[in-house]
């Protein structure tokens, strides 16, 4: 960027001052002076300044505060601002107040209404202000969260980015108001559409750009932030990408490998431990010269004395508490100073890396935050974040960025015996440490936006949470009644089996008896009858409908129209109601109401689908399991709900008449549906690959459309699953028996096809015939025995001309058969006609395959089996018309 407009906007953009933008170029003087006490954290000299209040300026003729807050200025008195440069500056300014007070501390200096001059004939204070930010901030049916402070900020930067759209930057800043104004809901809503297709239309300039080195941070910081973005809406496989590119725009190498060392005070040998070696572009002295305030390298590599003393090489930093364990410790103790490693970053030493520039430090926790969406819950996962966490709390060089990595190894140490106790601590300081001075403004909100810090009251829930998880609900109940999340807190009574406090709470909030921290403060000038924000009030007689199943129907229908059927929480609980009492038709017309207002949450989706599948509306069955995994591609439930929907699509289809089944080109819609059901079951199974009752549909479908090889891993899945559980029961015999047909069917005819036939066939013949052995000698053998299993190992046997094996498993199986296994006097006349067959079908055997084996007396083992059978039944079965068959094959083998 040449101008210098553009390169105050480049200043805000990153956090950062220059004093020489102020001497080159045409910026007034006072405007540079506003911009760099808003980069500075002096919000007061900021928002009170002249250009500020001319910004601000609130309409005369004014009257009340109903309309939009937008509504409340007079913008037209800045039109001649073409650049957008002044209300982007004051907008920043609001937007950082508002974080300041919420996110970083410390306190705020200013106050709104010393900011927003209002009229003396409208009474206005601080309360109505809030109560009427925090209802315009409600979004999709959400409330926004009651106790954020000074909302009023947030809401009037979103006002001012409208009037400062010819400012480069600004779709960024109306990117970061919305993700802040995400974190005030209660529940995740999608952002518009609008504000999407700005940022996806400003991101894809940057690859048609040449961004010279002093810029590469700023694309660095909009990659980052992009991921970000993904990261919130819950887009994993994108909001990777973004963070490699981010690294890559600024230069970060980094490598997740190997490395000798030791873990534990008493290990005696070395095991090679995960490492993360990273190295900046830059070192940060480079960034820290213009501001007077160089790191050296010595002084970045801290030790924990000074950590514990909250400063670090001349930085303030949040408190880190060691660990003190006696078995663990403190951090990996590298054995090596040479990684396993032969790439460019092989002369790191794993125990000594030099300190990273901040913003890599933020693309690394970005990274981090990446493998825990992508990978499963278990205790890999954390070994795979903590390398990531590691490699940035040793150098504390951003107080924001510092507290997100220790918040983030609480996060991952909160499920350990033997770091639980510092987890809890570490959060506890985190939470305290917010109101301090001990770092300016500016640092604290340099890196804000580039990191997924939690706001105050969420980190105090997240404490209140662990609290909770290690059996201290009482400590747990004062902070949720603190923060009056009542929903935490009736969890909290219901837990220490006192519901009916719960219950009171609620019903002394509806019913006026007890009021919440604002509308105790606005009463000072209201009337008595303050009545609660709507949408709050309808999710609490929600709650009270959970609360009360016998009128809940009642409690919910009145919240629906107490929010004029707005309220998301409300309509929802109403489909969920419907939905368990069996009322399915009902229940998917409130459920679409719900995803309209809210459409991100993906559970109401899920019931809407089961829900049209109990009504067979299969379209619609079908959105909305798309919609489920369009949100979460994990949602292995959603993907088998999903082939359901197709299979029963392709069903319906085939009822039609003939013609109408036909799209064109001469490919029926039923196996063109088929094919969606099991690339849908593909996904379902790689996500629940426990669940054997997905393998077995996927086994079907796969059976069905011709995926032997599929086929063949879905049954080998099922039969270990359940075979300890289920035994033979957990082998689909017949699938078994298509399976063995074609593996020796297919490997004859192979030679004959032709080679368009092989193309279209998605598995090679031998490779199934392989996959078939080992199904049956690796999985299903070891596990099962009965007739058909055994039969079918011995037509293997027989196709590979085994005879002496295969005759082995065929007797194996007349073991098995009534014929080999009844006792004398123990048969029917059902069982009696079927062990005749089975002897006949073993004498086949033993005749057609004896022969060919040198010495085998085949002749003498038949006459054996048929003796010793007809021995068993001569009293009981003697005058059946079977026995004479029996008399035959005597005289046969005798000859």
């Amino acid at each position: 960027m040449s101008s210098n407009r553009e390169a105050v906007e480049l200043a805000l953009f990153v956090g950062r001052w220059d004093d020489e933008i102020a001497t080159e170029g045409s910026v007034d003087g006072a405007i540079a002076k506003l911009a760099r006490d808003a980069i500075d954290g002096s919000f007061r000299s900021a928002l009170t300044s002249n250009h500020a209040q001319r910004i601000l300026k609130i309409k005369p003729t004014l009257e009340n505060l109903d309309g939009p807050i937008i509504s409340w200025f007079d913008f037209e008195s800045i039109t001649e601002d073409r650049s957008g440069l002044l209300p982007l500056i004051v907008g920043i300014a609001c937007l950082h107040s508002y974080i300041q007070q919420n996110y970083t501390g410390p306190d705020l200096d200013v106050k709104p209404l010393e900011v927003l001059r209002f009229s003396p004939n409208l009474d206005v204070t601080e309360e109505t202000l809030h109560q009427r930010a925090t209802t315009e901030l409600a979004y999709g049916g959400e409330p926004a969260y009651h106790l954020a402070q000074v909302s009023i900020f947030l809401a009037v930067a979103e006002a001012l980015w409208s009037v400062a759209e010819t400012a480069k930057t600004v779709v960024w800043w109306r990117l970061r108001t919305w993700l802040l104004r995400e974190q005030l809901l209660d529940e995740p809503v999608g952002l518009p559409q609008d504000i999407l297709d700005m940022v996806i239309v400003d991101a894809e300039a940057l690859d048609d750009q040449k961004f010279p080195p002093d810029l590469r941070e700023v694309q660095g910081r909009i990659l980052l932030e992009q991921g970000l973005l993904h990261h919130a809406l819950q887009n994993d496989k994108p909001a990777a990408e973004h963070f490699v590119r981010a690294a890559k725009a600024n230069g970060l190498q980094y490598e997740l490998t190997g490395a000798p060392g030791k873990r534990t005070k008493f290990q005696q040998f070395d095991v090679t431990q995960l490492v993360l070696l990273a190295q900046s572009r830059k070192m940060p002295e480079d960034k820290n010269k213009n501001e007077g305030k160089e790191v050296k390298s010595d002084e970045a590599n801290l030790t924990l004395e000074a950590e514990k003393d909250g400063m670090a090489g001349g930085f303030a930093v949040p408190e880190t508490l060691p660990l003190n364990d006696d078995t663990l410790l403190e951090k990996t103790e590298f054995t090596s100073s040479t990684p396993s490693s032969s790439s460019t970053l092989s002369h790191l030493d794993p125990n000594s890396q030099p300190p990273l520039d901040p913003l890599d430090q933020c693309i690394l926790l970005g990274l981090c935050l990446n493998v825990k969406n992508t990978s499963p819950s278990h205790g890999l996962t954390t070994e795979q974040m903590s390398p990531y966490v590691a490699r940035v709390i040793p150098h504390p060089l951003n107080w924001s960025v510092h507290t997100m990595a220790l918040l983030l190894r609480t996060r991952l140490e909160s499920n350990r015996t033997r770091t639980v106790e510092r987890s809890t601590l570490q959060l506890q300081a985190l939470v305290d440490q917010m109101p301090t001075t001990d770092s300016t403004v500016r640092e604290r909100l340099e890196y804000f936006h580039g990191i997924s810090l939690p706001s105050k009251w969420e980190m105090q829930k997240e404490l209140a949470t662990r609290f909770l998880s290690i059996g201290v609900v009482k400590s747990a109940l004062e902070v949720f009644e603190k923060l009056e999340m009542w929903e935490h807190v009736v969890q909290c009574w219901q837990s220490m089996e006192r519901p009916d406090r719960g219950i009171a709470i609620v019903r002394d909030l509806l019913e006026g008896r007890k009021a919440e921290a604002d509308l105790i403060l606005s009463r000072g000038r209201a009337s008595r009858t303050t009545k609660l924000d709507v949408v709050r009030e309808a999710k609490l007689w929600c709650l009270l409908g959970d609360m009360e199943p016998a009128n809940a129907a009642h409690h919910y229908t009145h919240a629906w129209e107490l929010s004029k059927h707005t309220s998301a929480r409300a309509v929802r609980s109403l489909g969920g109601y419907h939905f368990a009492r069996g009322e399915y038709a009902e229940a998917r017309d409130y459920l679409k109401k719900a995803v309209v207002i809210n459409p991100l949450l993906s559970r109401s989706w899920f019931v809407l689908g089961c829900a049209c599948l109990k009504v067979e509306d299969w379209e619609e069955a079908r959105q909305a399991f798309f919609r489920c995994v369009t949100i979460d591609d994990e949602d292995a439930e959603s993907w088998n709900n999903l082939g359901s929907v197709y299979l029963r699509m392709a069903e319906m289809d085939q009822d039609q008449p003939e013609g109408e089944g036909d799209h064109g080109g001469g490919q029926a819609v039923p196996f063109t549906h088929r094919m969606l059901a099991w690339r849908a079951l593909r996904q379902g199974v790689k996500h629940g690959y426990e669940n054997w009752r997905m393998w077995m549909n996927y086994m079907a479908v796969s059976m069905d459309i011709g995926e032997l090889t599929e086929a063949c891993r879905a049954l080998a899945r099922v039969v270990e699953r359940r075979a300890d559980k289920d035994g033979s029961s957990s082998v689909d015999e017949d699938v078994l028996d298509k399976l063995v047909d074609a593996a020796t069917r297919s490997v004859a005819q192979a030679e004959a096809e032709s080679p368009e036939v092989r193309q279209q066939r998605s598995w090679s013949p031998k490779e199934l015939l392989k996959r078939v052995t080992e199904l049956l000698d690796n999985t299903i053998l070891p596990r099962v025995a009965t007739t058909r299993v055994y039969r079918a190992r011995a037509r293997l046997y027989t196709f590979h001309a085994d005879y002496e094996s295969a005759i082995r498993l065929y007797m194996d199986a007349y073991r098995l058969g009534i014929a080999g296994s009844t006792e004398k006097g123990v048969m029917n006349v059902d069982d009696w006609q079927v062990a005749v067959t089975e002897v006949e079908e073993i004498v086949d055997v033993l005749r057609n395959f004896g022969p060919k084996i040198e010495g085998y007396k085949w002749g003498l083992q038949a006459r054996s089996i048929v003796r010793s059978f007809m021995g068993k039944a001569r009293e009981d079965f003697e005058d059946e018309p079977e026995w004479q068959r029996l008399v035959y094959l005597t005289e046969e083998l005798k000859s």
